[in-house]
């Protein structure tokens, strides 16, 4: 009897003990693909896209509160995917998995109209919270998304795009369209979502670059109740992510280096626990030994279809040329003083300027396909000439190393021209002696010039263009008129002296440290 009563007792209790549940999340994320979808792009350090799904949907397979977001810049890059305006990866991302993702700036290069079209064939929510039509304010993509898990769990996610995009695509491509406050786009985000969700994740292309007036960092230290960001724009790796108040960010670097993992522990609808994490492609194998094969099937079918074209041999060199990061956006470069000689002998300009942004991979030794032209220069930009002050020209070149010893992609360099700068002194008092053609500056004086259309639509900040009237020259790319140049005239007579900086600094520590990641990959 006593035995029986104990029996009871003890039920009695376990019914009114609360349940606990412990539950793992886990999100897969990319940033920054820029269309490097294949095993092996960028010098044999990208994981591939179809190794990748097969990763993720193996974990998915085990726990289905697995998801994987994309952070942006995956529309646009190598020429395989730019030639078709970005149709080409649409197939690809639909077999892929992929839960959802946020534009990037480079994903307007084909101008805003292309990317809402090519949203609308994607089969995952596109998301952007902080983008709207200008003429009456309406959002282009849904703000958000929530996600109801097994157990109540409701995770909201919610996206954000880099406002710098009005400036770092072609501002023709965003005309229509304005980019609000993120910081202020986010407290509204979490004020509606918040109440209603366990976890508040954002996905946003922000990046952390000290440079920019917008930074995950600072979205995360001027709000409260952003659990994790997904982040992605500035290609910096945060191996274990980067704790900001109660806010965990994580960013895998770029060109699928790496998979990005955010595990989320959480009991009772709280979380316990936050972890990121980074994994190569040795890690990917482990979860998956093969890669997915409906994804690699639509990779190789692009790859057939492209490569005869890009293979074609349209110029040859004696020597390579670097695009490295930290040379063509903080100092003067053989490949930027080539293409400024190309845009000026084209012209017969006073002076050329092309802006080290544009310079995306570097100039091979040997033949030159016409698929490494269209990877140094990716983005169709129009040559255009126009008449341009003295005063406009050192006003220009005062914008050009205003953020130096931070990389800029809108450091330019130069033909018909030099000058030297001093960065110990105030931004936009840098520029000391300016000659162009052998004479000193005269800033009264009306030059010529030429550059993209990128640059005289106000590109990379350079507003002081934008009132310029400018001429278009013919109907090339300067992809074509690089080919051209190096046919008729090749590598010659760009060697460094143009511009003379007085006070070099050291690189910024965590621009050496993204740099060194990404030179050490590409060695491998």
């Amino acid at each position: 009897m006593l035995k029986k009563i104990f029996l009871l007792a003890l039920m009695t209790i376990f019914l009114f003990v609360p349940k606990t549940f412990a539950e793992e999340i886990i999100i897969f994320h990319t940033n920054d693909m820029h269309s490097r979808i294949l095993k092996g792009d960028d010098s044999g350090t990208s994981i591939g896209i179809a190794e990748m799904t097969a990763a993720v949907k193996t974990v998915k397979k085990n726990n289905p509160n697995t998801f994987w977001f994309d952070a942006g810049d995956t529309l646009h890059g190598l020429p395989r995917i730019n030639i078709s305006n970005g149709e080409n990866i649409i197939p690809i991302l639909n077999l892929s998995g992929i839960d959802l993702l946020i534009p990037g700036n480079h994903d307007y290069n084909y101008g805003s109209n292309q990317l809402e079209r090519l949203s609308k064939k994607l089969k995952f929510p596109v998301l952007s919270a902080n983008t709207v039509r200008k003429n009456n304010g309406e959002k282009i993509f849904d703000e958000y998304k929530i996600y109801n898990l097994k157990d109540g769990i409701k995770i909201g996610v919610f996206g954000l795009t880099t406002p710098e995009t009005a400036q770092s695509t072609s501002p023709k491509n965003v005309e229509t369209i304005e980019f609000l406050n993120p910081v202020e786009s986010a407290k509204k985000m979490i004020e509606k979502l918040r109440p209603q969700c366990d976890i508040l994740v954002c996905v946003m292309h922000m990046g952390v670059d000290k440079n920019s007036e917008f930074t995950s960092k600072i979205i995360a230290e001027e709000t409260d109740g952003i659990d994790v960001i997904i982040d992605g724009h500035s290609h910096t790796e945060l191996p274990n992510g980067l704790q900001v108040k109660n806010t965990l960010i994580a960013q895998t670097g770029c060109y699928e280096h790496t998979l990005g993992q955010v595990k989320i522990s959480v009991e009772n609808k709280k979380i316990t626990d936050k972890q990121a994490k980074l994994l190569k492609a040795s890690d990917v194998k482990k979860i998956s030994e093969k890669p997915d094969e409906k994804v690699l099937k639509a990779v190789t079918d692009v790859e057939n279809r492209t490569q005869k074209y890009f293979k074609n041999v349209v110029a040859k060199t004696d020597r390579s040329l670097t695009s490295f990061r930290l040379i063509v956006r903080r100092e003067e470069s053989e490949l930027g003083n080539l293409l400024a000689d190309a845009f000026r002998w084209k012209t017969g300009t006073d002076i050329a300027v092309v802006n080290g942004g544009s310079l995306r991979e570097d100039l091979p030794e040997g033949n030159v396909t016409r698929g490494d032209i269209l990877a140094i220069q990716p983005f169709g930009n129009k040559l255009e000439t126009a008449e341009i002050s003295g005063k406009i020209i050192r006003e220009m070149l005062e914008h050009s190393v205003f953020a130096y010893p931070v990389s800029f992609g809108g450091f330019l360099n130069v033909s018909g021209m030099t000058f030297t700068f001093d960065p110990s002194k105030p931004v936009g008092n840098r520029v000391e002696k300016i000659f162009v053609n052998g004479k000193p500056l005269d800033e009264n004086k009306i030059y010529t010039m030429a550059t993209t259309n990128f640059a005289f639509l106000g590109g990379d900040g350079y507003d002081m263009l934008k009132n310029l009237k400018t001429k278009s020259v013919g109907i090339e790319t300067t992809d074509e008129i690089l080919t051209e140049y190096l046919n008729k005239v090749g590598v010659k007579n760009i060697e460094l002296g143009r511009i003379k900086n007085l006070h070099e600094m050291p690189v910024p520590q965590d621009e050496i440290e993204r740099a060194k990641t990404h030179s050490a990959k590409k060695a491998a």
